[in-house]
């Protein structure tokens, strides 16, 4: 009883503390997507990939679904999405800030900074090979309310982020929190992640492929414990994606099985690099 009493507390703290966040990251959100998308209509190529991975760096999903969003206008490239996708790695975000915010700071620069890079690499990989990408996409726009503050608070902090996000972020947290804590109390859990961490990292990948937040929080809360490394916990922040793709399914499945495919390759590959590396 005393330590789901614990994981409870724990649990609420983090929460709360997710859901100041949230409504910070949508304040601003609201407030740029305008200039956002003027900024990306002039100038290089190298300007859609910086300003993707940026939306995909903030926490949370709304910079996936904006980046969405710009990519069905045409507005940014295949490349740049999935640079966004990469760079992103939905709620989970928010609570790397809440229980180890100098790591996740520094893992978020490195996804901005990967994600860059993994922009420019797909798009030139898929003009080489000539691949077709938003064959099936259709025309649709999300266009934010701006009927004051009254609207704002209803549509966007209370419909979005509390009804949709919140009670769901504190059934993850207690959950994932509470199976490590058993796990910890009743398994030897630092011998067995000692001794499969590379199938452990394999695993993250895989599971990273599900396009919504919350499988992705163990790996979290095992690092948190200091029961994984850190090559663990970065292969599934790469390859996941909370639930950002899930708009971009409704869009285009042939384009979302394509960067998922991307991801899982760049995830792979930079994980299993800093594997090798001891970290």
């Amino acid at each position: 009883m005393e330590i789901i009493i614990n994981v409870f507390k724990e649990a609420v703290k983090v929460t709360l503390f997710v859901l100041v966040m949230m409504i910070a990251v949508d304040l601003i959100n609201v407030k740029t997507k305008g200039k956002l998308e003027s900024l990306l209509r002039t100038g290089r190529r190298w300007k859609q990939y910086t300003v993707a991975s940026l939306l995909g760096s903030a926490p949370g999903c709304l910079g996936s679904f904006a980046g969405v969003s710009l990519y069905i206008h045409g507005m940014i490239s295949f490349g740049a999405l999935t640079g966004l996708m990469l760079a992103t790695s939905g709620d989970e975000q928010f609570i790397m800030l809440a229980m180890f915010p100098d790591t996740a700071l520094l893992m978020f620069a490195i996804l901005f900074v990967l994600g860059i890079f993994a922009g420019f690499l797909t798009d030139y990989l898929i003009k080489k090979f000539k691949v077709l990408t938003c064959t099936d996409c259709e025309f649709k726009q999300y266009h934010p309310g701006e009927e004051g503050y009254k609207h704002y608070i209803k549509e966007h902090i209370w419909e979005h982020i509390i009804k949709r996000h919140l009670l769901r972020t504190f059934l993850w947290t207690f959950g994932a929190l509470l199976v490590v804590e058993l796990g910890m109390n009743f398994i030897d859990l630092e011998g067995i992640t000692s001794e499969y961490t590379f199938l452990l990292l394999i695993l993250a990948a895989l599971i990273g492929i599900i396009p919504e937040s919350g499988p992705h929080l163990i790996f979290v809360m095992m690092f948190a414990k200091g029961l994984i490394p850190f090559s663990v916990l970065f292969t599934s922040s790469v390859v996941q994606d909370g639930h950002g793709m899930l708009p971009m399914l409704s869009y285009s499945l042939k384009d979302s099985l394509r960067i998922k495919i991307f991801n899982l390759m760049f995830g792979l590959i930079f994980g299993i690099i800093l594997f090798i590396g001891g970290l």
